[in-house]
């Protein structure tokens, strides 16, 4: 047995005790700071095209999708473990001030700046039947 042959061997051993699931995939962390709340998430290999960010009914959805590469010509893979598909997180925020959201995407991390809705005071006096 080579070298090569080995290496591949061993890696195959340890195939089993690797899992990942595609929820977990994207990670992140969420904070609240100067009145506004913080969403980082890292989402390593994906390009900005890749990524789309939607409000739908209080809920935010990020979801990020990459396609297999189908130039593959020549190419005789001898391990092949980058996957490809589609990611997605949802976070329910409530009153947000939707126009305001900010996001921005460097070096695989995803920012977002969601400012919350003003807090308004209701105070009402029910009459009693």
């Amino acid at each position: 047995m080579n070298l090569l042959t080995r290496n591949f061997y061993l890696d195959d051993l340890f195939d089993g005790l690797i899992t990942s699931a595609k929820g977990n995939d994207m990670k992140c962390d969420i904070y609240e700071k100067d009145g506004d709340y913080k969403i980082e998430m890292d989402i390593p290999g994906f390009d900005k095209k890749d990524i789309e960010i939607e409000i739908n009914n209080g809920y935010l959805n990020i979801t990020a999708e990459k396609k297999e590469e189908t130039n593959d010509e020549g190419k005789n893979y001898i391990r092949r473990e980058r996957s490809y598909g589609k990611y997605q997180r949802s976070f329910y925020l409530g009153d947000i001030e939707v126009e305001k959201i900010d996001a921005e995407f460097k070096d695989g991390l995803l920012k977002i700046s969601i400012p919350k809705a003003e807090e308004k005071e209701i105070k009402k006096l029910i009459e009693i039947k």
